[in-house]
């Protein structure tokens, strides 16, 4: 009777272990390396293993450094002092004397001849057109030009009608070359754009800073039909990403607080925060309190991230990433087990709404199965002697 019941718990626990019922964490190593291309769920998702390597992180490295400000809104100044639809203008004439056509203007500066005149204009503010009214110029273009050109311009039209004219502009208020800022600052604002070429972190300045931590806030420049994202506290540490701004640009201070799932082997399963500026494999892998020694597999470390296909290495990517698809799942593997895995882990960083997961190691399983032989077979064995 004692060897059938044996028998019966070798056969259980052979069933137990077909049947993968062991309770679990999620899957082992060895079923997510083999699941590249699987079906899962009602639809298919063609998920792409890489293994982290060199190059890998310095394919992503480069696809990252591409989409700075720097690179993609670029650093040439563009300022905004040419003239739009909507400014005001002050337009001042004056003529060397005999003064003939505007010699009824009042006395200009003390420092020109007392014989000399000069006459202000009302403002002329630039119409939908793009043009301004000057007496006896007409209708002259401002619109796109500057204000050196629009005086020059002036003066061209007077020539043979007023004695040696000059002409002095002035922007009055400039409502054609502004940079809108709005979201998550003290007051949304419309900051002017000057000869002096404001900068990113002027618009901030101009709306009153942001209202939560730095490291918190991402920064989206909007210009034309782009919209470019950057973390606030990478901008202040790297000056070349505090770019100028052009007209139009409309800045955005987006309050979104970074995290990572942490679930398996690991000290604490749960959302775990990070600064804006980024951390680490290694630093997040630190954050969920490392990997629990008596049952974590070193070599079943992996980051499940639903990844541009932009991003992914053409050598470690499958071509049905590198095509139409815009967006795939992807599971970065990382073997620890590897010396060289703990520097490929400080220089793989991670993503916002990333999951980390660490597999169990084959032998926790064991003990998992062990103790539930002891739990659930030995006490049948036991009485199954008692009654013999």
């Amino acid at each position: 009777m004692r060897i059938h019941l044996q028998s019966a718990a070798i056969v259980l626990c052979t069933y137990l272990t077909g049947c993968s019922i062991i309770p679990a964490a999620g899957p082992a190593t060895s079923d997510i390396s083999n699941g590249h291309g699987s079906e899962t769920g009602k639809g298919n998702y063609n998920i792409e293993i890489v293994n982290l390597s060199p190059a890998v992180i310095q394919h992503q490295r480069a696809f990252r450094t591409a989409h700075t400000f720097s690179e993609t809104l670029g650093t040439a100044s563009r300022c905004g002092d040419t003239l739009g639809v909507g400014d005001a203008l002050s337009v001042s004439v004056w003529e060397a004397p005999p003064a003939t056509l505007f010699g009824g203007g009042e006395a200009g500066m003390s420092d020109v001849p007392a014989a000399s005149r000069t006459t202000t204009l009302p403002d002329q503010v630039v119409d939908s057109a793009g043009n301004i009214n000057v007496p006896f110029a007409g209708s002259i273009r401002a619109a796109g030009l500057t204000i050196t050109a629009l005086e020059g311009t002036i003066v061209k039209r007077l020539a043979g009608k007023a004695h040696e004219p000059q002409v002095l502009v002035r922007l009055t208020r400039n409502a054609a070359a502004d940079v809108t800022v709005v979201g998550d600052v003290s007051s949304s604002t419309r900051m002017p754009l000057t000869p002096k070429c404001e900068r990113l972190l002027d618009a901030l300045a101009a709306a009153g800073g942001v209202r939560q931590p730095v490291d918190k806030i991402t920064l989206q420049v909007t210009r034309g039909a782009g919209a470019y994202s950057m973390p606030l506290d990478s901008v202040i540490r790297d000056p070349r990403q505090n770019v100028p701004l052009r007209a139009g640009d409309v800045v955005t201070a987006l309050y979104q607080p970074s995290s990572f799932m942490a679930f398996g082997a690991t000290g604490k399963n749960e959302e775990i925060g990070f600064e804006g500026k980024g951390i680490s494999l290694a630093q997040a892998l630190a954050r969920a309190g490392g990997l629990v020694d008596t049952r974590a597999d070193a070599r079943g470390v992996f980051v499940f991230r639903i990844e541009d296909s932009r991003e992914l290495d053409d050598s470690s990517a499958s071509s049905t990433a590198q095509g139409a698809a815009k967006k795939v799942p992807v599971v970065y593997h990382l073997d620890l087990k590897d010396p060289a895995g703990m520097f490929l882990a400080q220089q793989f960083e991670m993503n916002d709404k990333d999951t980390l997961y660490v597999s169990n190691s084959p032998v926790a399983d064991i003990q998992k199965l062990a103790n539930l032989f002891y739990t659930v077979v030995f006490p049948a064995v036991s009485v199954g002697t008692q009654f013999k």
